[in-house]
């Protein structure tokens, strides 16, 4: 594996053959090293990843599974993962070949995952244990499936963490709403809030509403894209789901505080945000409002939550509160059915009915 060096330019650069995937022989040259060691090193990088050896490290293979995924996933879904794996994955593995990684390997960094505490001596949550456990996972699904690695070491290591935080369901009634919206004075933060408590939208479909989305005149909003914001950088994507692209009526109250908003500018791009925040700021008002009103304190996503409950005391069907909100009947009665008023009792009546009982035996 020789290097060279350029006088010209004092760096050192490689030039090799290799046969690519159909099998031709071809030159590559790479200039630019500033030690031989680099030159050498993206050489053998570079030849590992064209025969698809996996030899390679996990942090060389991450690289090639997300050079192929960037095509195939949302941008805010690629951030995500490289998140995790940059920050969680990459300490503990990334000088480890793909094909020296054990299900023992695997369970000794679930240890330390598991064991780690933060300043506040605080566990990750069970539900970021999963996330970082699932995206090791589907790295070496990727190796099995697509570079023949002979199996998934992390399915014999089993899983860790869970679906849920194991956190009560928080939410608020209506007369906690009202309180707390009675402290929000800000334009524009004032109507955000009361969108998110009478729709149930998520706070990243309520981020990325335009003007175009309300219809003032059928009293309709469109939700058709969702909000993230990566570091300094706001990005627009298509919903989380197929189901999440809806059309949510509003009562004539919600219509006209937007209308009322609205009239503050002159004359609004109808491709303008019509609300200019993120989800941190939304968070951060949201503690210290609630904390002025007096009533107990929520995240942003629990006023979807508060939605559904409104909805449920209002004797409306999960089928109706699936649609409005964006997602599947199953998980309107997984998430939400213990706060559905209990039907037991009238159905052994109705029993009761059938079969003429009147009185209780006298147990002898």
């Amino acid at each position: 594996m020789p290097s060279y060096y350029d006088e010209s330019t004092k760096t050192w650069y490689c030039k090799f053959y290799y046969q690519d995937h159909t099998g031709t022989k071809k030159q590559k040259k790479k200039r630019g090293f500033k030690r031989q060691k680099d030159a050498k090193e993206w050489e053998r990088t570079f030849l590992l990843k064209s025969t698809s050896s996996l030899s390679m490290t996990f942090k060389e293979f991450s690289e090639l599974y997300f050079s192929d995924m960037e095509n195939r996933l949302k941008q805010s879904t690629i951030l995500c993962k490289e998140n995790i794996v940059n920050n969680k994955l990459m300490p503990f593995f990334k000088d480890i070949p793909m094909d020296k990684i054990t299900p023992q390997i695997v369970r000794t960094w679930q240890n330390e995952v598991l064991s780690f505490r933060d300043k506040k001596e605080a566990p990750y949550s069970p539900v970021y244990l999963r996330s970082m456990n699932k995206q090791l996972k589907c790295i070496m699904n990727y190796a099995v499936t697509y570079y023949n690695l002979s199996e998934n070491p992390c399915k014999k290591a089993g899983s860790i963490g869970s679906s849920n935080n194991g956190r009560e369901m928080l939410f608020w009634t209506k007369e906690e709403f009202d309180k707390f919206i009675d402290y929000v004075e800000e334009p524009g933060l004032h109507e955000a809030f009361i969108v998110l408590y009478y729709t149930g939208m998520r706070v990243g479909e309520m981020l990325a509403l335009t003007w175009e989305d309300i219809d003032f005149q059928n009293r309709i909003i469109s939700i058709t894209k969702t909000y993230h914001r990566f570091g300094s950088e706001d990005i627009i994507t298509t919903p989380k789901t197929q189901r999440s692209v809806r059309k949510v009526p509003i009562p004539l109250f919600l219509c006209n505080s937007l209308i009322n908003y609205r009239q503050r500018f002159y004359k609004p791009d109808i491709k303008d945000r019509v609300f200019q925040y993120t989800k941190v700021i939304m968070g951060r008002k949201l503690r210290a409002l609630s904390a002025l009103a007096g009533v107990k304190r929520i995240r942003v996503h629990d006023l979807r939550h508060s939605h559904v409950s409104l909805l449920i005391n209002l004797n409306f069907k999960p089928i109706l509160i699936a649609e409005r909100i964006g997602d599947s009947v199953d998980m309107v009665n997984n998430v939400y059915g213990h706060l559905f008023p209990s039907e037991h009792d009238a159905l052994v009546e109705k029993l009761e009915e059938l079969n003429n009982s009147t009185k209780i035996v006298p147990l002898q």
